[in-house]
């Protein structure tokens, strides 16, 4: 019986032993500073715009865009976190923050989208007077903050829950933000009151949608189920066609992080260990096609039962 344990990044000539970190969801910093900066600024101009303009769609579009500046915050301090080397308890280092963060900013959106749509469903049957052109002017200043921020995120949202769901809140924003905007116009013509609470409950609908799919994938990740991204058929078809391997058991994938897959299994080869260069190309070809970033294989003879623990008695 012989196990190999492999951090395929990086290659330093000593053999499949040879211990590198994988990537961490890094190389946004400066896109966080920028947006949070943008973002935090933005929401005190829209609280007060919307206690001064006596508007429940700014109000709602203000509570909101907190509870993304504090995503921003748990997103950005998670990616930090994520970068930390393995040390002591933590040999996986702090990589499962991300995950934690995705959870957080759903909760938060979805926490923000209960307490928005009890004030507008009030005020929808009793609508207050409302300055349609301050809704406007700050709606149309809400499209450009966070149309700007979306962008800062875009070429990340493919390999990073994290990062997808602020990109995600972002562009819902700005979207919401039109919303917005065209509903004081209208206000201002009409006079229709009542179009600004409903505009609001528009508005928790949009962040609901958006943040169930978040809070669906960034839960499946804390249960360490197989990353929606990853065939773990495929992947166990190509396992089983190596030369040499008769079967393979206790094959397990999930994700470290929001953007690392760890992958565990058992090789049956009754040739016993077929040597390095071997167990390098498979942990090389699972990085490269399959995306599986950590990969410790265990290679047995097949002698003895070694059923999976985890499936309980055959």
């Amino acid at each position: 019986m012989a196990a190999h344990h492999d951090h395929p990044h990086r290659r330093t000539g000593h053999g499949p032993h040879a211990h590198d970190p994988a990537p961490g969801p890094g190389g946004h910093e400066a896109a966080f500073r920028l947006a949070f900066a943008l973002n935090a600024a933005f929401v005190l101009v829209e609280l007060g715009a919307g206690f001064v303009a006596n508007s429940t769609a700014l109000v709602a579009d203000a509570g909101h865009n907190l509870s993304d500046v504090l995503g921003l915050l748990l997103a950005w301090g998670a990616m930090l976190l994520s970068k930390r080397a393995p040390a002591g308890r933590f040999t996986y280092g702090l990589r499962s923050t991300s995950i934690l963060a995705a959870l957080g900013n759903a909760a938060l959106l979805l926490i923000a989208c209960g307490a928005i749509a009890w004030e507008a469903a009030h005020r929808l049957f009793a609508p207050p007077p409302v300055s349609g052109t301050t809704v406007t002017v700050v709606a149309l200043v809400g499209i450009v903050v966070n149309g700007v921020s979306a962008r800062l995120f875009a070429r990340g949202r493919a390999r990073d829950l994290n990062v997808r769901g602020v990109y995600l809140h972002m562009l819902a924003d700005a979207m919401v933000s039109l919303g917005v905007a065209v509903a004081g116009l209208v206000v201002t013509l009409t006079g229709w009151l009542w179009l600004d609470p409903a505009v609001s409950l528009g508005v928790v609908a949009v962040i609901v949608a958006g943040a169930w799919s978040l809070l669906r994938e960034a839960l499946h990740l804390a249960l360490s189920a197989v990353p929606t991204h990853v065939d773990l058929a495929a992947i166990e078809a190509y396992l089983r066609g190596r030369p040499g391997v008769t079967d393979i058991h206790d094959l397990h994938v999930w994700g470290m992080s929001t953007t690392e897959t760890a992958l565990t299994a058992h090789l049956v080869i009754p040739g016993g260990y077929p040597g390095d260069a071997f167990m390098d190309d498979i942990v090389e070809t699972l990085e490269h096609e399959f995306e599986i970033h950590h990969a410790t294989l265990q290679i047995e003879q097949g002698n003895t039962n070694h059923a999976c623990a985890l499936r309980g008695a055959p």
